[in-house]
């Protein structure tokens, strides 16, 4: 009898070995940030005892998204001739755990023009794309418009061919925000006793790497108190902006966030929903 045991990964490890390889060409800056979103946490809280459809994650996307729209250069993509494109609307990438074939793998969704969404509709998105059924492997990506076949067709093929395939893809900025969305947020947002951040690979321009949630003392209205605090990495592509304008965005998110931005009844409720 043999001291091991052998299992056989799901054919979705494979984008991340490709996007491992790629990634690691990429001249990415990473910031580490330390944000109290007390706030914001609490007022999410409130809003769900009235039985508002959001949560925190629908949140994060949409006050990203809008601090985005407002500082559109940090999620453009270069193109030819030294020129840039630089998207009015944001696409947000973002990995759902499924279980496929006995194992839980992420799957990734795109959540479209997050900055003009209200957070229930982000929310609701989520939602439906977690509810999906997947069958197997060939339900890759949780978008229908998506072929499933040409998905298991494309994590068939050698490593080699496939970074050719992705050359051609990552080549056009119009055809990367319709597969990959410009930014992506990924995580796995501990809490408890665990502290710290994660650094994530990745193939966007513009990376959301969400860390813990943990309670610890913090200077609020010149008093310490205990406050509850993200630790969240945000990568951005160097051959795409500076280091300035990667700070002056960092901040305005940081600002935003803390001041719990787009938790009002505006950017909560769809229009068809009562805020009562």
């Amino acid at each position: 009898m043999p001291d091991y045991e052998l299992y056989q990964y799901p054919k979705s490890r494979i984008a991340t070995f490709d996007v491992g390889k790629i990634g690691a060409k990429k001249h990415h800056i990473a910031g580490f940030l330390e944000i109290d979103i007390s706030s914001a946490r609490e007022k999410i809280s409130k809003y769900l005892k009235t039985g508002a459809k959001i949560s925190f994650t629908s949140w994060m996307l949409k006050v990203i998204a809008v601090t985005i729209a407002d500082n559109k250069n940090v999620h453009a993509i270069n193109s030819k001739k030294r020129t840039q494109i630089v998207f009015n609307d944001v696409d947000i990438s973002i990995p759902i755990e499924k279980i496929v074939d006995g194992n839980r793998v992420p799957l990734a969704t795109v959540i479209r023009n997050v900055n003009k969404k209200t957070i229930e509709e982000i929310y609701n998105e989520i939602h439906e794309a977690k509810s999906q059924s997947v069958s197997s492997e060939k339900d890759f990506v949780l978008e229908k418009r998506k072929s499933n076949n040409l998905n298991m067709i494309f994590f068939n093929l050698p490593q080699w061919l496939r970074m050719l395939i992705w050359k051609i893809l990552l080549m056009n900025p119009f055809r990367r925000k319709k597969n990959m969305g410009t930014v992506i947020v990924t995580g796995i947002k501990m809490t408890g006793n665990t502290q710290g951040w994660i650094l994530p690979k990745s193939i966007h321009n513009l990376c959301f790497g969400i860390g813990s949630v943990n309670k610890k003392p913090w200077i609020y209205n010149n008093k310490i108190e205990i406050r509850e605090i993200l630790h969240l990495t945000i990568l951005f592509d160097h051959d795409v902006i500076d280091g300035s304008l990667a700070a002056r965005f960092t901040n305005k998110l940081v600002k935003n966030m803390e001041q719990a931005l787009c938790l009002d009844e505006n950017n909560i409720f769809n229009s068809q929903t009562s805020s009562t």
